[in-house]
């Protein structure tokens, strides 16, 4: 049994706020279960000097927790001065998350930063800041389009989940009771057609075999067409 009582492969209840913030071009206060995310999307008319001249878009993404997202207050990373190495790693994993669904020709040479802040956290927040991020891009790029600045649509659906092993058994969408036990947890990033962009698997305490990771597989195909679906109704 679940700590929450769901079954193996029943997803956290998702909602999603689009519109959240006034000034964003795109924003979305993001749910699942007790994982709540504010993304919003940026439109810059500028590129990274690397690609400046290219005609090639760019995205890219921030991340970071408030003080009380979890159980215990954390200092704020401004405050340290520096971000922490978890944050760094996360909001890499978001933007090239979010390109690997871009098409960066179609998009034109401009810039759009998704910024993720987790308000609340219960596990799960990379995956819930990715799959909140692209519709707060979806929304970003929809006024592009409606403008004519942009022509052809230039993306494609990413979402993201967690599954993991909890008690002996392949879960879908971890929250932090079972991440914080979870034999073996990984981060599944899928485009809406269910090709893989990126996966993060690692074992906590105990191996696990080639036809379990096949379990978890299904498992977050099962969850990233739910969320798509999500996705498709709050942008439509």
């Amino acid at each position: 049994m679940r700590p929450s009582g769901r079954k193996l492969d029943e997803m956290r209840p998702v909602s999603v706020d689009v519109g959240f913030t006034k000034h964003a071009e795109g924003s979305a206060l993001i749910k699942v279960g007790d994982t709540h995310v504010l993304c919003t999307a940026t439109i810059e008319d500028r590129v990274p000097p690397f690609i400046k001249g290219s005609g090639l878009g760019w995205v890219t993404a921030e991340y970071g927790m408030l003080p009380r997202a979890t159980n215990t207050r954390m200092r704020r990373e401004a405050a340290a001065g520096k971000q922490g190495g978890r944050t760094v790693e996360i909001q890499r994993l978001i933007g090239r998350s979010l390109r690997a669904g871009v098409d960066r020709v179609a998009l034109g040479e401009r810039q759009i930063t998704v910024d993720c802040d987790v308000l609340q956290a219960d596990g799960g927040t990379r995956c819930a800041s990715i799959t909140g991020g692209w519709i707060a891009l979806r929304l970003a790029v929809n006024k592009l389009m409606k403008a004519g600045d942009v022509i052809s649509d230039p993306l494609v659906p990413v979402a993201a989940v967690s599954c993991g092993i909890y008690a002996g058994q392949p879960v879908l969408d971890l929250d932090y009771p079972e991440d914080s036990e979870a034999g073996v947890d990984g981060n599944f990033i899928m485009t809406g057609t269910g090709q893989l962009i990126e996966v993060q698997m690692s074992a906590e305490g105990s191996t696990y075999s080639r036809a379990q990771m096949d379990q978890l597989m299904d498992l977050a195909e099962k969850g990233v067409g739910e969320l798509v679906a999500v996705q498709n109704t709050a942008t439509a």
